[in-house]
């Protein structure tokens, strides 16, 4: 049963396929519907190597381009329902667009992915598909993923982003809107001197809580309040260089223990 051209698409290669369809859906399985659903499929090969020709520029073959949207078009064919009063272009150009994106999410991503990623964003892309024929005029929120998938929203967003990133951006990339040359490499941060210090003072901190009283206190005037050692000795009546011997003991006790605390 030849399949004839009658309505008009927006594109030259979108038949009109709304009786085959319904004659498909209404057929058990075996030769007789075998052979309607492979018409179907042939009818709109032109449309799916169409949406191959797109993505031709990304570094595959245009062969394998064209095998993955007629895989994509065989898929579309088998789970579009007619019932549900939605043209199946609506339907399957989402269908082979998405295939298309997924050989290159599946075969051509920069990065390793775990292997949580690529399911969520395998269920995420499968529910999308199958929402897209119960909503018209917007795309599925992500509540109604979340429930088509059965996966919390946080999990639905995790898959979205995955959809949207197998590629990895150099640093050296020019930044959007820049005239001066200003690439993401410059935006990122470098290491914050001031952690070392921060690291320091955590591993010495018990060792300076165990130190005598007068000890501590001469550590805290000369490091923490910047005092000169004639001023310590002063404020504390005593010598100038017994401040100096006691600094250079507290110091040496310390820095021994910490690196004894540090080796065991």
């Amino acid at each position: 049963m030849p399949i004839h051209v009658s309505v008009k698409h927006p594109h030259d290669d979108a038949p009109d396929t709304a009786d085959a369809f319904r004659r498909l859906a209404a057929l058990p399985d075996g030769p007789e519907r075998d052979a309607v659903r492979d018409r179907i499929v042939e009818a709109w090969l032109p449309m799916a190597e169409r949406l191959a020709r797109r993505f031709r520029s990304r570094g595959e073959s245009h062969e394998d381009l064209r095998q993955v949207a007629a895989l994509g078009l065989v898929k579309a064919v088998d789970r579009y329902d007619p019932a549900r009063g939605n043209a199946f272009e609506s339907y399957a150009v989402p269908t082979i667009t998405g295939e298309i994106k997924r050989h290159f999410r599946d075969h051509m991503w920069t990065l390793h992915v775990p292997r949580r990623v690529q399911d969520l964003r395998n269920r995420v892309r499968v529910a999308g598909q199958d929402l897209s024929q119960t909503v018209s005029g917007r795309g599925p929120t992500v509540t109604e993923i979340a429930e088509r998938a059965d996966l919390s929203e946080e999990d639905v967003r995790v898959g979205l982003e995955a959809l949207e990133s197998f590629t990895a951006l150099s640093l050296d990339a020019e930044l959007p809107g820049t005239e001066d040359g200003y690439s993401l490499g410059d935006a990122l941060g470098g290491p914050d001197p001031a952690l070392d210090t921060v690291v320091d003072r955590e591993a010495v901190r018990e060792r300076l809580a165990a130190l005598p009283e007068r000890e501590r206190a001469i550590l805290y005037m000369r490091f923490f309040d910047d005092m000169t050692q004639s001023r310590i000795a002063e404020e504390l009546g005593i010598s100038q260089m017994h401040v100096s011997r006691l600094l250079s003991r507290c110091c040496n006790r310390v820095r021994e223990q910490v690196l004894r605390d540090q080796a065991a």
